[in-house]
């Protein structure tokens, strides 16, 4: 019914930047809040920054100053710039959203399959 398909991770030196994007399609009528979440091996899996479909946003404080999330409401897609990336930044980041879905079938969270970031020098 929905799919979040995530794209941009990869290998990147400490100091550098990469650029996640996240695209939703199916069955939607309306997407609430968006987010990226990320888990590093042995690691719960924990908020990275989350935005309100009007643009409100909010950063776990490791991130603060260095990511920006933005969405685009009109193409149902989320990005989330990384800069200044570090060792620690190292995980599988995953797309999430609230979606209300068309023609009454309910509200949930829906996830990404996840992208690799890798921050090493």
């Amino acid at each position: 019914q929905v799919q979040l398909v995530e794209s941009g991770g990869g290998l990147e030196l400490p100091g550098g930047s990469l650029r996640l994007s996240c695209a939703v399609s199916g069955n939607i009528w309306y997407i609430y809040d968006m987010g990226w979440y990320r888990q590093a091996p042995g690691e719960r899996r924990e908020l990275v920054a989350v935005i309100t479909r009007g643009g409100t946003t909010d950063y776990t404080d490791s991130v603060k100053g260095r990511f920006t999330i933005s969405r685009d409401n009109a193409k149902n897609t989320v990005s989330l710039q990384m800069n200044n990336l570090k060792p620690e930044d190292t995980a599988i980041y995953y797309c999430n959203a609230n979606i209300a879905l068309a023609y009454g079938m309910g509200t949930g969270d829906y996830w990404g399959q996840g992208t690799q970031v890798t921050v090493s020098s």
